[in-house]
């Protein structure tokens, strides 16, 4: 075997340590330091000092460091790639083992527990090929049992009739339309339904397709039974991943309540309904072992648990979050499964999503209660397929929020079809500019010209605002353009984009960032402060009161949160972010900057995410070869738990 590249001993994510295979592994930068460190720990405190057992642990662990949940030794050797993709090794050269033989001798070590009966007290796991940490193998049993017994249990008491009349008056149809359930508005009314009549629903959907206003509805629907029935109001939890989903959650459906065509008092009950983080409802607590207050023993108290932003959730954190629900109680999982998973490992939503983000997979008696109460003529794709946990799961199509030339981009990305994805930005929709240039190269005057004319002039009317005290103004002004950006360091990071666009505000607006704090400046959040109630991401601008004080200024359900500047300990400035920190957010104007096509980052689901923050328009900035890249380049996280839940045991 021969290195075409030269191995840098100073490199800080190379072990210099190691032999065999494992050092090579390592120097092809396969492995990192904190991989091999991992496994030769485990190995020693067990005596496995074999190299092929620590090389499978290794691997294992780091599997878990790219979203993995376990990595398969069978086609491990066929599968795997540097973290470095400029590094010029042969993989497939490598002294590999050979599989059956390398499967048995990680299943002879006593690091290991071979098969689901096996010791509880090892920390790897190997099952068939399969190699886990034996957590994330716990954390996905966990899951697909505690999601088929949700999906099987029998569903709660419901009045059906007033269901079907709750429908009718919150989900209103269009004058001279059929009722149909096959993509059109009639999927939310569906997926009301569902969640009422079951006790887990997924309500997916890409941004715009109606999500948060369904879960207002099914909130209403859930209090009308409740008062019906004579029985106390439901509790229900809010949640979400982030602090700032939480409180865009509960924004959203605070909004949608006040015009329901339900009682002032469930009105009033929505509107009281408050949000928090997963981590917040779990009731975190560092310093103890169990780490969460709620789990199984200690059940949240809530009837109703609705989780937004879910494909955000890890696998680790969904595990916990179920493991306190009760099983009484109605689980609603809402999010995109196409959008960015979680960085940590796992991609629970796509998984329990699966084959029924093309079409509902609901089984017979569903698909006919589902009839008797929505009016629609609900027609399931492949009914033969559908196990118990499809009858929970209805995907939202129908996009409000934008159209045009964004949605036929966005749909061709989904797609996975890169001709197609260069066909749509080549034809030049009114509403998408593609600038196509080369990111290895220091950006051209006339490549950055749109993206300066359109930042400045949303950039001076904030400051515009801003100066005269116009908090409003100038919040809604910084919704209107915002610069998306795939890396957060490097040539054409978000760090390089905020670094010119305030130079271009420099030279545009006299006076302009004079000192930290100044009227216009645009500000990001980066860290939870429940005291003050701003929330990592959240968006703000600082103004002048016109007293000559300063005020940050925030929105909160068309109110406007003051805060003093000097309060706020974590804040950057926003002139540009990452795709990753934009997700869950709208913006008028987007500008998508797309890195080299080698970027280990840019996947499909990154793509996806950042045109679909465009409300009316849309600029993608990168080569022809870096669009193509990422359209083919999905998210494919090793996870054993669609499987769980879709084949025949899943029933």
């Amino acid at each position: 075997m021969t290195f075409t590249y030269t191995v840098d001993l100073h490199d800080g994510r190379r072990a210099a340590v190691g032999n065999g295979l494992l050092r090579e592994l390592g120097d092809a930068t396969v492995l990192a330091s904190a991989d091999v460190r991992t496994a030769l720990t485990l190995g020693s405190l067990a005596d496995a000092v074999e190299s092929d057992v620590v090389v499978a642990v290794a691997l294992a662990v780091r599997a878990v460091r790219l979203g993995h949940v376990f990595v398969d030794l069978a086609t491990a050797a066929g599968t795997v790639s540097p973290d470095d993709e400029e590094v010029g090794v042969d993989l497939a050269a490598l002294a590999w083992p050979e599989p059956d033989a390398w499967v048995a001798a990680v299943g002879a070590s006593a690091l290991v527990a071979v098969g689901v009966d096996g010791p509880a007290d090892r920390p790897v796991r190997l099952v068939g090929s399969r190699l886990y940490l034996d957590r994330y193998w716990r954390h996905e049993r966990a899951i697909a049992a505690d999601v088929l017994a949700r999906a099987t249990d029998a569903p709660p008491a419901v009045d059906h009739d007033l269901l079907a009349a709750g429908l009718d008056r919150l989900f209103a149809r269009a004058p001279n339309t059929t009722p149909v359930g096959d993509g059109t508005d009639d999927l939310q009314r569906i997926a009301a339904a569902t969640a009422v009549l079951r006790r887990l629903a997924v309500v997916a959907g890409g941004p715009g397709t109606g999500k948060t206003t369904t879960v207002a509805r099914i909130a209403a629907l859930l209090h009308e039974q409740a008062a019906a029935a004579g029985a106390p109001p439901p509790r229900i939890a809010l949640v979400a991943p982030t602090g700032k989903a939480a409180a865009r959650l509960a924004e959203a459906v605070h909004a949608e309540a006040a015009g329901l065509d339900t009682t002032d008092a469930i009105r009033a009950a929505l509107v009281a309904t408050t949000s928090s983080t997963i981590h917040r409802l779990l009731g975190w607590q560092p310093g103890n072992r169990s780490r969460f207050r709620h789990d199984r023993a200690n059940p949240l108290p809530h009837t109703v648990v609705i989780v937004d932003e879910s494909s955000m959730v890890s696998l680790s954190l969904m595990a916990k979050l179920l493991d306190a629900v009760r099983p009484s109680a109605r689980l609603v999982l809402v999010g995109d499964p196409r959008q960015l998973a979680s960085v940590e490992a796992g991609a629970v939503l796509g998984d329990i999503v699966g084959p029924a983000a093309d079409g509902l997979r609901v089984r017979p008696s569903a698909r006919a209660e589902l009839a008797a109460v929505t009016g629609a003529t609900i027609e399931a794709t492949d009914p033969g397929d559908a196990v118990a946990v499809g009858d929970g799961i209805v995907v939202l199509r129908r996009v409000h929020r934008f159209g045009g030339g964004i949605a036929a981009v966005a749909d061709a990305i989904d797609s996975g079809d890169p001709d197609a994805v260069i066909t749509v930005l080549r034809r030049g929709p009114d509403d998408v500019i593609w600038i196509e240039t080369d990111p290895a190269l220091p950006a051209a005057p006339l490549e950055t010209e749109s993206i300066r004319a359109a930042v400045l002039d949303a950039a001076m009317s904030v400051v515009d605002a801003a100066r005269r005290g116009d908090g409003g103004d100038a919040l809604e002004a910084l919704r209107s353009v915002q610069v998306l950006c795939a890396h957060r360091r490097g040539p054409w990071g978000a760090s390089w984009w905020r670094f010119e666009i305030e130079r271009w505000l420099r030279a545009a607006i006299p006076g302009y960032a004079v000192g930290p704090w100044y009227a216009g400046r645009p500000l990001l959040v980066t860290e939870n402060d429940y005291t003050l109630g701003v929330f990592n991401g959240d968006t703000g601008v600082v103004i002048d009161d016109g007293a000559g004080r300063l005020r940050a200024v925030f929105d909160r359900r068309g109110e406007i949160l003051e805060v003093r500047p000097t309060r706020l300990a974590a804040v950057d400035s926003l002139y540009a972010i990452t795709i990753h920190k934009a997700q869950g957010s709208q913006f008028g104007s987007v500008v998508v900057v797309l890195p080299e096509p080698t970027s280990p980052i840019l996947t499909r689901e990154l793509l996806y995410t950042g045109v679909t923050r465009a409300q009316s328009h849309l600029t993608l900035v990168g080569s022809e070869a870096s669009i193509r890249a990422a359209v083919t380049r999905p998210v494919a996280r090793a996870s054993g738990l669609a499987e769980a839940l879709w084949t025949a045991g899943g029933t």
